[in-house]
């Protein structure tokens, strides 16, 4: 098969187009043939070596395709079927795992992180770990979902439980989880404010729903947020950005405000003013992905176009180094995709 393969940490230039071994599926495995994969910034993490450290490897968690072969004792799955997987594997074994709880499984392992990804034609996974397509998405659309709106989903709706009429700060609103958060957000009635650093993607985040827009590089995020809710601030602020917006994002929280964060794509350290956060009686939610539950919930709702998938840019698998580099410049609005 061919591969985008990294040998070597560094830039962008290390990802390799080659011809690499075909996956064959192992007990319980099934064989996807790759028709599209999606960027996170977990990838140039890999890439840099900043994560898992796996030499040679094959990054890529967000992956759509099609069925190709079946490995011994898997049951509902037909071959040729157009499937969507699911970016974690787990254990099954443990204690999250057994109540439902798998992505805080303790042995959970990212696909394109300790494991090979979909940055190639082939890959093999889990039959629990194949889902059916969203009806009448196509593949740069499927796999645009599964991080970014699941990441969103278990933030927004499972750890902060939003409800109508509350007041939802999306920092990044441009990147891929800022537009599933937009959208998510929307769905249960909140009204949204979104940063973005240009006038574009302002409006983009407009145009998927946000009711007011904040440019991070020139606005005071906490002023406006007070400003735009008559001093009250967010009730809930959904961060993924770091140390550039953290200060700003915990001063726009809301008494009895919830943060939810899963990244960090400014750096790893940060500060909290504890006598605030706990005379406010402020929770933040540290998260990661989502559970197989809420993805099969929350591919209903694109089959239903309730939510939608929002595509930046889809580059073929041979040109993954241009892909990095388009969204290390931050140029994008949505999803960056490979097309494999």
């Amino acid at each position: 098969m061919k591969a985008a393969v990294i040998r070597a940490h560094g830039e962008a230039g290390v990802l390799e187009y080659l011809e690499w071994p075909d996956p064959s599926p192992g007990p319980g495995e099934v064989l996807v043939r790759v028709r599209a994969c999606a960027l996170n910034h977990r990838d140039i993490w890999v890439r840099r070596g900043l994560r898992e450290k796996r030499l040679p490897h094959i990054l890529g968690a967000d992956i759509a395709g099609e069925v190709t072969a079946l490995g011994p004792g898997v049951h509902g799955v037909t071959v040729g079927a157009r499937v969507i997987l699911y970016p974690a594997l787990t254990c099954g074994r443990c204690a999250f795992c057994r109540r439902g709880e798998e992505n805080a499984c303790v042995e959970i392992r990212v696909l394109g992180g300790a494991v090979d990804g979909g940055y190639a034609e082939l890959i093999a996974v889990p039959g629990k770990n194949v889902f059916a397509m969203p009806e009448g998405a196509t593949f740069s659309e499927a796999a645009s979902l599964p991080v970014a709106f699941l990441t969103a989903w278990h933030m927004l709706v499972t750890r902060c439980c939003v409800t109508p009429g509350e007041a939802v700060l999306v920092v990044g609103g441009s990147s891929g989880i800022g537009s599933a958060a937009i959208q998510i957000a929307k769905l249960f009635g909140a009204t949204v404010i979104a940063t973005a650093g240009t006038d574009d993607k302002r409006q983009h985040c407009r145009d998927l729903g946000a009711d007011h827009t904040v440019d991070h590089y020139k606005q005071s995020i906490a002023e406006e947020v007070r400003r735009l809710t008559d001093g009250r601030g967010a009730d809930v602020v959904f961060e993924h950005v770091g140390p550039a917006t953290w200060p700003q994002s915990l001063t726009a929280l809301a008494r009895r405000g919830r943060l939810a964060i899963c990244g960090q794509t400014t750096g790893n350290e940060v500060t909290l003013d504890l006598v605030r956060f706990f005379a406010q009686n402020q929770t933040i939610h540290g998260t990661f992905i989502g559970t197989g539950a809420e993805f099969f919930d929350l591919l209903r709702l694109v089959s239903s176009g309730r939510l939608r998938p929002v595509v930046d840019h889809v580059f073929p698998l041979s040109e993954a180094a241009a892909a990095h580099r388009r969204m290390e410049r931050g140029e994008h609005f949505g999803k960056i995709v490979l097309s494999v």
